[in-house]
């Protein structure tokens, strides 16, 4: 897909701020807006392409054509690599579920993936509010392994234990780093291709040495401050594993509803990584950033309420970008109607993850993401989470697609051995 020309309200080298906000109104989510209004400030850039990685590229020509939706149109048959639907008619009445499954099997990380060392901060944001850090979080692994929709590293293009367990991907957030009090807490979570069986979750508490299951429903509340979901007490951030990558919430256990597609302002050529702290909204954001126009198809996500019936969102507005297919910013709304939660993307495109990178150096460019933000448009409190940290020991960070992880990372008892 061609990049998109500027649009009229904004052109290349304007920056936005609350002063000349109204620019940018149109162009970008209300709550994205909001952040806007609230200090966040934009450097308008022209638009340039974002290309597949070419493996990716060549599992969707290979493969696309045998893709089906199920009978009941929720969940995706006969899918392999690469992209499941690369051709849309915004006319289909089941578009919008075929632009989650793009999002869910999508170019960035098809087999696997370890950032090392990230963090997140959490702030009071506002209006030229001063920057305090009142909870922070470390965290030495942040990683993933896909056993379906391989493209880059063997076993391709389906792992063989598949078969055995049904697992599309399992995910992993452990050690915690700091604070001192979660040192060597844990996350894991398996994610099946049974539309009717949830997420196995698992967290491992370093305080009562507890490794625990937990229930589905909590993967759309909040984290505490060890980056763990929260049941009640502790500091609380405004991420959610259900927005962790963006939308990560189990396909099938929501119905969707295509808004249409539409030129907007996006991050997919960050110019920082580590990402700066924005100091003009109290660090509740990276600015300032390079956005650009970007043609984003924007799907409503609201929770059929048969498996997530303990969902707190009503519903969540994505947008997602056309060319990298990962929403570039979300807007979750409460049961009352009103906008609640907000999150931001920022994405750089190059052949490494950092500019000194020595490792992680890829033949061709491929997608990374080096911030993101959720805010509580309610209250104010914002987290921003920094990948890779800015005090990252590791130099490297993002290792994508290099086998830097495999099954046995994602196993309870590793996760429990990793613990001090």
């Amino acid at each position: 897909m061609l990049a998109v020309p500027a649009l009229a309200q904004v052109r290349p080298g304007d920056v936005i701020t609350p002063d000349n906000a109204n620019k940018v109104k149109d162009l970008v989510s209300p709550g994205v807006f909001y952040k806007v209004e609230q200090g966040m400030q934009m450097k308008i850039v022209p638009s340039d392409r974002v290309d597949w990685p070419p493996p990716y590229k060549d599992a969707t020509e290979k493969y696309s054509a045998q893709v089906r939706l199920s009978p009941d149109g929720r969940t995706v048959e006969n899918y392999v690599a690469g992209q499941p639907f690369p051709f849309l008619d915004p006319n289909d009445p089941k578009v919008a579920t075929k632009i989650i499954w793009n999002n869910v099997f999508r170019p960035l990380q098809t087999d696997d993936y370890d950032l090392r060392y990230f963090s997140c901060e959490n702030v009071r944001s506002g209006r030229n509010a001063p920057y305090r850090v009142i909870d922070e979080i470390d965290v030495g692994h942040y990683a993933g392994y896909n056993e379906i929709g391989r493209t880059e590293v063997d076993p391709m293009p389906i792992d063989p234990d598949f078969k055995k367990t049904g697992r599309y991907w399992l995910f992993g957030l452990y050690p915690i780093m700091s604070p001192e009090g979660m040192r060597g807490a844990g996350f894991l979570r398996y994610r099946y291709a049974d539309p009717k069986k949830s997420d196995d979750i698992w967290s491992w508490n370093t305080g009562s040495r507890r490794l625990r299951r937990l229930d589905e429903g909590l993967m759309s509340d909040a984290v505490t401050g060890a980056g763990l979901p929260s049941e009640g007490g502790g500091n609380i951030v405004v991420f959610d594993p259900d927005h962790y990558s963006g939308f990560n919430a189990k396909v099938e256990e929501y119905n969707y509803r295509f808004l249409g597609a539409k030129n907007m302002l996006g991050v997919v050529h960050a110019v920082h990584s580590p990402e700066v702290t924005c100091m003009t909204d109290g660090g509740g954001s990276a600015c300032p950033e390079n956005w650009e126009t970007r043609r984003m198809y924007v799907v409503e996500a609201s929770p059929r309420h048969v498996n997530a019936s303990q969902t707190l969102q009503a519903r969540t507005v994505l947008y997602i970008d056309s060319e990298v297919w990962f929403p570039l910013y979300e807007d979750a709304y409460d049961r009352q109607g009103q906008l609640w939660q907000n999150h931001i993307y920022w994405l750089t495109y190059r052949d490494r993850p950092v500019p000194d990178a020595r490792i992680a150096i890829y033949p061709f460019k491929r997608s990374f993401v080096v911030g993101a933000a959720a805010t509580d448009v309610q209250s104010g409190m914002s987290a921003m989470c920094y990948l890779p940290s800015r005090n990252t020991p590791e130099k490297e960070c993002w290792y994508i697609n290099m086998g830097a992880v495999d099954r046995t990372f994602f196993d309870p008892d590793a996760m429990v051995r990793a613990a001090p």
